[in-house]
C-alpha cells in the first residue's frame, strides 16, 4: 500500500520533480504552490506525509505547520534554501518531522520520506514492490514507463503518459486544462491548453470502448478532465 504525499512548493519544476520522484516510489502525490490551497487540501484530504517548502506564498511554511500540528498530527518534512540554525530550530519546534535544505538529491529526499513514513507508521513494508498505479481498469508503472488498459498494453506519446500517470494517481479529482498541461512541460514546450484536448481524445482512442461516450476518462464542463475510478464498471458517460 502507497502513502499519499502532500507537496507544497512553489518553484513548480522543483515540485514536479518532486511528484514524480514520489510516483517512482510507488505513492500517490498531489502539489500545491502556496500555504492557503496547502491548507484547504489537508483539510479536504488527510496526507499521509506533508513535504513542506518553507518560502511559499499567501502563508509561509512555518504558518502551514503551524496550523497542521494544530488541527491534527500530520507527518511534515520540511524542505527549504534557508539553512540557519533558528530557522531549523524553529521549523522542529513547530513540530516538524525532518528538515532538508537545498540543494538536496531526489534520492536523498525519497529515503527522508520513506524513514519519516515508517516512523509515523504510514508506510506499508511492502508498497516499493508495486510502484504500479492503478484506477478505472488502467496501470501506469512509473519505473517501467507502461501503461496497461483491461490487461492490454497501451502505445502512449510522452505527453499523453505523463497526463494518465497524474490522472490515474488520484482518479475522481478533476484537472484543469492549465494543470494537465503543466504534467507535459519539458515534454513539448509548445503546447497549449488545446493541446491537452487533443491528448484526452487520443487517450480516449486507446482506453475507452466507445471513444463517444467515455466512462473513464470523463469532461467536467467549464472546469477541465477527470479519470473516473468508477471507470470500466459503467458510470457516467
Amino acid at each position: 500500500m502507497c502513502a499519499y504525499v502532500m507537496v507544497a512548493e512553489d518553484d513548480e519544476k522543483q515540485a514536479e520533480l518532486i511528484r514524480r520522484s514520489l510516483l517512482s516510489e510507488g505513492h500517490t502525490a498531489t502539489v500545491v504552490h502556496d500555504g492557503g490551497a496547502a491548507l484547504a487540501a489537508a483539510r479536504e484530504r488527510r496526507p499521509d506525509l506533508v513535504v513542506l517548502d518553507l518560502m511559499l506564498p499567501v502563508i509561509d511554511g512555518f504558518g502551514v505547520c503551524r496550523a497542521l500540528r494544530r488541527d491534527d498530527d500530520i507527518p511534515v518534512l520540511m524542505l527549504t534554501a534557508r539553512s540557519t540554525e533558528e530557522d531549523v530550530l524553529l521549523g522542529l519546534e513547530l513540530g516538524a518531522d525532518d528538515y532538508m535544505t537545498k540543494p538536496y538529491s531526489p534520492r536523498e529526499l525519497m529515503a527522508r520520506v520513506r524513514t519519516v513514513l515508517r516512523r509515523s507508521g504510514r508506510q506499508t513494508s511492502g508498497h516499493r514492490d508495486d510502484p504500479v498505479v492503478r484506477a478505472a481498469g488502467i496501470a501506469v508503472d512509473p519505473v517501467r514507463h507502461e501503461v496497461v488498459c483491461d490487461g492490454s498494453p497501451v502505445d502512449c506519446t510522452p505527453a499523453e503518459y505523463e497526463i494518465l500517470l497524474a490522472m490515474a494517481a488520484e482518479p475522481d479529482r478533476v484537472f484543469s486544462r492549465q494543470q494537465l498541461l503543466r504534467r507535459t512541460r519539458g515534454i513539448d514546450r509548445a503546447s497549449t491548453e488545446r493541446a491537452v484536448d487533443v491528448h484526452i481524445m487520443n487517450l480516449r482512442k486507446k482506453t475507452e470502448a466507445d471513444p463517444r461516450r467515455p466512462v473513464r476518462l470523463l469532461t467536467v464542463f467549464g472546469v477541465g478532465y477527470k479519470l473516473s475510478g468508477y471507470g470500466a464498471g459503467g458510470g457516467p458517460g
